[in-house]
């Protein structure tokens, strides 16, 4: 890259500011937010290209009408724009339908939402509002998981997966409660040291399991990281907990708890 082919004609620390945000914008897609950002090794690199001093940098104003034209040059020169709040919510969506529903690792799903802006020619919005998209994907996808899964259950089924984490609230002693709760503790419990008895208990477990008669295909097309992070939820959530939250969980997000705990016993 030609770095002086399109720099404002002006000082050492116009050119060489010029220059610097110039580079950052060819390689990530936004603007620094400030000099701490540029790793001094790049602004020596870039003044030797200009044959100007590296310390020039020092007297660049960082806010201004200057900046803010060199901004639209540059953004004008590689052909970007600004992001608009259609251009958010559009790609919010793609993201929980694209990345989201299969990778749920923040740092990674912030990685290829930025890629995507670069490959768009958008300049993504602040760091702040990328981490909002980043979590609005990642809790849509999780519900879409969570509707999708729950239609493929009959009535009869989802009621059994109900029943484990029901709570009768004028009695919380109820029998009925009480072998629900008994029924989820087995489903969760370590199966400890290979013995007859703990051969015995997962063979229980097993069949407590089976008794529930879930689709054999619930699961077919959920990726491994959304089902190993829906059973690290259930290990380590006691079991009266969803029972205590029934009120804030409609019914699918409900079943989709007793699911995952149903799953971290199998």
């Amino acid at each position: 890259m030609k770095i002086d082919r399109c720099s404002p004609v002006g000082g050492g620390a116009t050119a060489l500011g010029f220059a610097v945000l110039l580079k950052h914008y060819s390689r990530y897609g936004r603007f620094p937010r400030g000099r701490s950002e540029i790793p001094d090794e790049v602004v020596a690199f870039v003044a030797r290209q200009l044959g100007v001093a590296a310390g020039d940098l020092g007297f660049y104003e960082w806010a201004g009408s200057t900046i803010e034209y060199h901004h639209a040059q540059i953004r004008d020169h590689l052909g970007y724009r600004v992001a608009t709040l259609a251009d958010q919510e559009k790609l919010t969506g793609w993201l929980s339908e694209a990345v989201t529903h299969a990778e749920r690792r923040p740092d990674r799903v912030r990685e290829e939402l930025l890629a995507e802006f670069r490959r768009l020619g958008i300049e993504p919005p602040t760091a702040g509002r990328v981490q909002r998209m980043v979590r609005s994907a990642l809790r849509t996808a999780e519900q879409n998981w969570a509707s999708r899964i729950a239609s493929r259950l009959n009535t009869s089924a989802a009621g059994r997966l109900l029943r484990l984490i029901a709570v009768d609230e004028d009695d919380d002693h109820d029998s009925v409660n009480e072998e629900s709760a008994s029924l989820l503790a087995l489903i969760k419990g370590s199966p400890g040291n290979v013995s007859l008895e703990s051969m015995m208990t997962e063979i229980d477990k097993l069949q407590a399991v089976r008794a529930l008669d879930l689709p054999a295909d619930l699961f077919s097309d959920v990726a491994a990281q959304v089902l190993d992070g829906w059973r690290a939820r259930a290990m380590v959530e006691a079991p009266s907990q969803p029972r205590r939250r029934r009120h804030r969980h409609p019914p699918h997000r409900n079943r989709q708890l007793a699911r995952s705990f149903v799953r971290s016993g199998c």
